[in-house]
Parts: structure tokens; C-alpha cells; sequence
């Protein structure tokens, strides 16, 4: 919960308060090894998380442009909008 919120350290307190006093929570002892450790380790986890949710590819450029006929054998053609879309992949990191 604590990881998937990405709480700070003012929700990370309220968070580990609600459940010391839960029935069958954590301990006093425990939250504090808790708000410790995530103190310390916040932003390996929050990185971890995001790299494993992303796909291995990675958008590094787009261009894009509209063309109109302006030119047809049949008249009900011309001025047809055609979207052409050019998108570079690549893999993350590099």
C-alpha cells in the first residue's frame, strides 16, 4: 500500500499509525522500521515499480503530417484528409 501510493512522509505517519492500532496490526516497534525503512529506500522502490509497469519500448520521436487531394479521377476524393503518423521506437535507456 505504502509502495503503490507513493506516500509521503505525513501519509507514510497516518498510514502506520492506522495500523498500530488495527486489531491485529503492526506493532510501534514495527512502524518505525517501516517509516525507516521507507524513508531511506522511497525512491529505489518508486523507480522499481515504474520500470517494471513500462513496456521495454520507448517512444524517442514522432513526426506527423495531414495531406488533402488535390488532385483525383473521381471528384468526391479531393480534398480527403489522410493522416500520415512516423513513430521511432527504442529501447529504454539507450
Amino acid at each position: 500500500s505504502i509502495a503503490s501510493a507513493d506516500m509521503d512522509l505525513n501519509q507514510l505517519e497516518a498510514f502506520l499509525t492506522a495500523q498500530t492500532k488495527k486489531q491485529g496490526g503492526i506493532t510501534s516497534d514495527q512502524a518505525a522500521v517501516i517509516a525507516k525503512f521507507w524513508k531511506n529506500h522511497r525512491i529505489k522502490i518508486h523507480e522499481s515499480l515504474i520500470n517494471q509497469s513500462r513496456w521495454d519500448n520507448v517512444l524517442k520521436n514522432m513526426n506527423w503530417r495531414v495531406d488533402l487531394k488535390s488532385q483525383s479521377r473521381h471528384i468526391d476524393q479531393i480534398n480527403t484528409p489522410v493522416a500520415i503518423v512516423e513513430m521511432e521506437l527504442g529501447k529504454s535507456g539507450q
